[in-house]
């Protein structure tokens, strides 16, 4: 049994440790400033991935690290005081978390982020590990250090995990495989070719153009689909009426409209970012054209 001097140093030290861990929970960072938000409260209820990525040494990269490295004395200091098996040690550690991101996210003093108790409680698994190599039974200078390196070890496999799990920028897709709800549907097959400003155009994947009417409207349905980019050319042939217009609208907002006095006249590939899309309308007049439309969004390798 562990003695009751060392006892009660290791009980004090724990208190002092959680007070400290709670201010920078609820009062740090001048969480207090944003106490009377009336945005609402935030849940963020979908995880992104484990959070702790190859270093950085960025302040967002340093924030993800000290969520993780933050919370592992738990995993020795409860054990040492109480001796508990993980099942029960780590399911109260994931409770006692629950409520505060939750009270967090009540007082506005913060966000309930399940990114966050995802990085706590590996924290808290790492610092029971430690536990178990070199404080579970009689301690020894060598235990210490087997102890330390299972630590080190252990967040070089987290980042390792993290990295193989995160989402990249996956290929440039058509527009066309996304649900089209109404509106007609652009050439996929047999694309013609054609001239801009002196510049011959042989599009590959589709074109978008009001042949045959004076406006075409084109319309897709992402699903709130996030971080993505929107690809596309846009041009007037030089073939027929040098008039034309394209607009291109996300989620009910009017991009900068394209026509004959906002082009270059040379092929030009337009990037557009948004953080989130669910709907984009296409709608097409004149002699304008776009091509090569597509959309890159984020994947898992797996994808």
């Amino acid at each position: 049994m562990m003695e009751t001097k060392s006892r009660k140093i290791i009980l004090v030290g724990t208190i002092c440790y959680t007070i400290l861990i709670l201010f920078f929970m609820f009062f740090a960072f001048n969480r207090l400033g944003g106490a009377t938000s009336v945005d609402g409260y935030t849940f963020l209820l979908v995880p992104e991935g484990v959070p702790l990525l190859f270093p950085d040494l960025t302040l967002m990269w340093l924030v993800d690290f000290g969520n993780i490295v933050a919370f592992i004395p738990f995993g020795v200091l409860f054990p040492l005081l109480y001796r508990v098996r993980f099942g029960k040690f780590i399911s109260l550690f994931v409770l006692t978390i629950l409520v505060l991101e939750t009270l967090q996210a009540l007082t506005y003093l913060g966000s309930f982020d399940v990114d966050d108790v995802i990085s706590n409680t590996l924290g808290a698994a790492i610092g029971y590990v430690a536990y178990r190599v070199g404080f579970s039974s009689k301690i020894s200078y060598k235990k210490l250090m087997a102890s330390a390196l299972s630590i080190v070890v252990l967040i070089i496999g987290v980042m390792v995990v993290s990295e193989i799990i995160k989402k990249r920028e996956g290929p440039i897709q058509s527009l066309t495989v996304m649900k089209e709800v109404t509106g007609t549907t652009p050439m996929t097959e047999n694309l013609p070719s054609f001239t801009v400003a002196g510049e011959r155009i042989e599009p590959k994947m589709n074109v978008y153009s009001s042949e045959g009417e004076s406006t075409k409207t084109y319309n897709y349905i992402l699903g709130n689909q996030k971080n993505v980019w929107l690809y596309f050319y846009f041009g007037i042939p030089d073939n027929g009426d040098s008039k034309g217009e394209a607009k291109i609208i996300v989620d009910g907002q009017e991009l900068s409209p394209l026509n004959e006095q906002s082009y270059q006249g040379a092929e030009a590939l337009r990037e557009m970012p948004f953080n989130e899309v669910n709907e984009i309308t296409i709608i097409v007049s004149g002699n304008a054209k776009l091509w090569d439309v597509g959309i890159r969004g984020m994947q898992h390798w797996w994808e």
